[in-house]
């Protein structure tokens, strides 16, 4: 899956830099090169990547509940 997304991401900033190129060069096709990688940026990319990441349950250490704000306040007031 790592290395998917490694492929997937170097793709698709070539495709979007063809894209500013085509752009830049006034082609017919540029604006539907740069949409659909703009498009498959954002719909195929990221939630392969956000999937990815936080298949673990690693992120469950950065979410603040009751217990973790509770202790910061303790902690900070025993300052």
């Amino acid at each position: 899956m790592k290395l998917l997304l490694k492929i997937l991401f170097v793709v698709f900033i070539i495709w979007m830099l063809v894209g500013a190129f085509l752009v830049n060069t006034n082609h017919e096709k540029a604006q539907v090169v740069m949409g659909l990688g703009v498009f498959f940026l954002a719909f195929v990319f990221m939630p392969l990547f956000i999937y990815y990441r936080y298949k673990d349950g690693k992120y469950k250490k950065y979410i603040l509940n009751d217990q973790k704000l509770m202790a910061a306040f303790k902690q900070r007031d025993k300052k």
